[in-house]
């Protein structure tokens, strides 16, 4: 299921603020019903269910940036969770490859977001690409938020949607990607 994140129904939001506080706990729950993104990142919901149980979810945060004096349209994967009670089956890789799917189909150049490094390998399973060396700059300009800062283990993944997207890939590796998603979300 797929809905703009303003528009989960209530009870499946529910079970996502759960889900998500279950597995990075807060200091306190999440009040049920909050929105967990800045909305100028048009977030998007995507929500594998069986029947009214929310099994794995994930969301797509959207932005323009420029990168090598370029502008490009991207989108990434955000809050990406796989009920405790079901990992192990397959979930959360089905979710994450019918997001790639769909951040295909969109108006996107490219798709692009930081994992855990152990967790490249199941990215990578799902269609995403490791970009080498590449650093995103997450936060704002002014309080910049970089994945390689120190007590991170992070890893670049992406992949190239659009014909010009594809063309400028090689500009990724190895470069330092002014993503700047804003104070909300620092890393997308």
């Amino acid at each position: 299921m797929t809905f703009p994140e303003a528009d989960v129904p209530p009870a499946l939001r529910t079970q996502v603020a759960e889900l998500q506080d279950e597995a990075w706990p807060p200091d306190a729950p999440s009040a049920p019903g909050t929105v967990t993104h800045d909305p100028a990142l048009q977030p998007v919901s995507m929500l594998l269910v069986d029947g009214a149980m929310v099994l794995a979810a994930l969301d797509i945060l959207s932005k323009q940036f420029v990168h090598g004096g370029e502008s490009y349209r991207a989108a990434g994967l955000s809050t990406v969770v796989t009920r405790g009670t079901a990992r192990g089956q397959g979930h959360g890789r089905r979710l994450v490859a019918a997001a790639h799917e769909a951040m295909a189909a969109m108006d996107l150049d490219l798709g692009l977001f930081t994992c855990d490094r152990p967790l490249q390998p199941f990215y990578e399973s799902a269609g995403w690409h490791q970009l080498p060396g590449a650093v995103l700059l997450g936060g704002t300009p002014s309080s910049p938020f970089p994945s390689d800062r120190p007590g991170f283990d992070k890893v670049t993944m992406a992949d190239f949607f659009s014909p010009r997207g594809r063309r400028h890939r090689a500009a990724f590796p190895h470069s330092r990607i002014e993503l700047y998603p804003g104070e909300i979300d620092k890393l997308w």
